[in-house]
C-alpha cells in the first residue's frame, strides 16, 4: 500500500477514535464494543481501523455504517481539510 494510502487509513482511524471518545462525552465516549454494536460490525474491526491496521482500505459501506453508529455524516472521516493536509505533510 502506498505512502498516501497508508497515512488516509490512519487519519481516518484517527478520526474515528476522536468521534467515538467525544460522543456521551458526559458517559466518557463510547467504548470500540458500543461503536461497533451501533454499526453492527465485530469490536475488533473498529480496532483495527482505529490503528490504521485495516487490510490496504476501508470500504466505504463500514464508513458508513460507523458514522451511523457515531451519529455523524460520513463526510467527516473522509474529508481531509488544508490544516489537516498541512498537519500530515501530505503531498
Amino acid at each position: 500500500m502506498g505512502d498516501k494510502k497508508i497515512m488516509l487509513c490512519k487519519f481516518i482511524g484517527a478520526k474515528i477514535r476522536y468521534y467515538r471518545t467525544i460522543s456521551g462525552i458526559a458517559q466518557h465516549g463510547l467504548s470500540q464494543e458500543e461503536l461497533a454494536r451501533r454499526s453492527n460490525l465485530h469490536p475488533d474491526t473498529i480496532s483495527r481501523i482505529e490503528r490504521g491496521n485495516y487490510n490496504d482500505s476501508i470500504p466505504l459501506t463500514t464508513l458508513v455504517d460507523i458514522a451511523d453508529g457515531l451519529g455523524i455524516d460520513v463526510q467527516l472521516l473522509i474529508t481531509i481539510t488544508e490544516v489537516e493536509k498541512r498537519l500530515m505533510n501530505w503531498n
